[in-house]
């Protein structure tokens, strides 16, 4: 048990404190303490948010004033992000179908965020679809922000999940892998940041037994694996993954497979971009999060994605199917569905205004 004192709310309306207490204790203590109210809302570890008079997120365009964000999002229990806008598009589409949502009468699906030109996102009911672009410094903008907007929507317990593609290291293209551990280019398993000059790591920390649960979830009649490793998170596609197609290469091809090899024996199973600050941030906000990848390649048996594009394009749903499968079991426990309110407009002077500020940030 932890000690006297360290749980700030009741454990007993923790649904996460009952279950696999001791393993997961870091992260429990750290969802009760510091990033719940009781209640299940997030909290932020930034008292500056609360003495704003609006908290614009302009890479969203959103503000806290000009929208009513309680009610556009305060039923999300799911935020799904990946890579490009047109993959959740797509994404938000096949869930709607999936979760049998319906959209009001005379309405089509629409880019809440189309005013920003930066991201692209989809209500889908309780679920909420994200482009997070390319590599760190982008899905650590969007984190910020996705956030606060929980905060804001007051939106209880929601549950972060990363939709992407990577390289296999020693895995075919095809297999859908669950993150188990984000590991930098160092191996550690935490994200490097420089606030104010300073050098802080993180924990990059994601919920193991929501791996264990999507990874329950594949089934024996998927025409594919579905595996849980170690992933190494980059902070470029070229050099810093041992690749020898890049514009620049000063490394034998030896001394990349001895690298990948090593990766390979150490656990890793795939390398991407985005895991590590993806994982650190949604620890440090207390936020139960997973990342689920589908591999594009095996990077030991060369560096250039060339499986055909339909075929790619069906590697790409896998992870899509693997999360319908978690979001549709959930939500068959949790009951019924909410529409989204088209009245979400609090003030359109700064609505307009929040618009304009998105489009000046450039």
């Amino acid at each position: 048990m932890p000690p006297t004192g360290l749980i700030a709310v009741n454990s007993e309306d923790c649904e996460r404190c009952n279950e696999d207490y001791e393993e997961e204790y870091e992260f429990h203590a750290s969802v009760c303490v510091w990033t719940r109210y009781s209640d299940g809302t997030v909290k932020l570890r930034n008292s500056n948010i609360e003495l704003m008079d609006q908290d614009i997120l302009y890479h969203l365009a959103l503000g806290s004033e000009s929208h009513d964000l309680h009610e556009m999002f305060g039923d999300v229990k799911f935020v799904c992000m990946g890579g490009t806008p047109k993959r959740m598009e797509n994404f938000a589409h096949f869930i709607m179908g999936e979760i049998g949502y319906k959209l009001p009468a005379g309405t089509k699906l629409e880019d809440i965020s189309a005013y920003s030109y930066r991201y692209s996102m989809y209500k889908v009911g309780p679920v909420l679809c994200v482009s997070h672009g390319m590599g760190t410094p982008s899905v650590s903008i969007l984190l910020h922000e996705l956030i606060k907007l929980m905060y804001h929507a007051k939106c209880q317990d929601p549950i972060f999940i990363r939709i992407g593609t990577c390289g296999g290291v020693g895995v075919e293209g095809g297999t859908v892998i669950i993150t188990e551990e984000a590991l930098d280019s160092h191996m550690r398993n935490a994200h490097e940041f420089t606030i104010l000059g300073k050098t802080v790591l993180r924990p990059a920390k994601l919920d193991k037994k929501l791996a264990r649960e999507l990874k329950a979830l594949a089934s024996e009649d998927d025409p594919y694996d579905t595996i849980i490793g170690k992933t190494l998170c980059t902070n470029d596609f070229y050099e810093g993954q041992g690749r020898l197609d890049g514009a620049f290469c000063e490394f034998t091809e030896t001394d990349k497979m001895e690298y990948l090899e090593m990766l390979s024996s150490k656990g890793v199973v795939n390398i991407e971009m985005e895991s590590t600050i993806f994982a650190a941030l949604t620890y440090h906000a207390g936020i139960k999060a997973a990342v689920v990848c589908v591999a594009l390649l095996n990077r030991l048996n060369g560096d250039q994605v060339n499986a055909p594009k339909e075929v790619m394009h069906e590697w790409q749903n896998r992870p899509q199917t693997l999360i319908s499968r978690y979001i549709c079991k959930t939500l068959a426990q949790k009951g019924q569905l909410k529409s989204l309110s088209r009245g979400s407009i609090k003030s359109p002077r700064r609505f307009k205004l929040v618009q304009q500020e998105s489009q000046a940030h450039e």
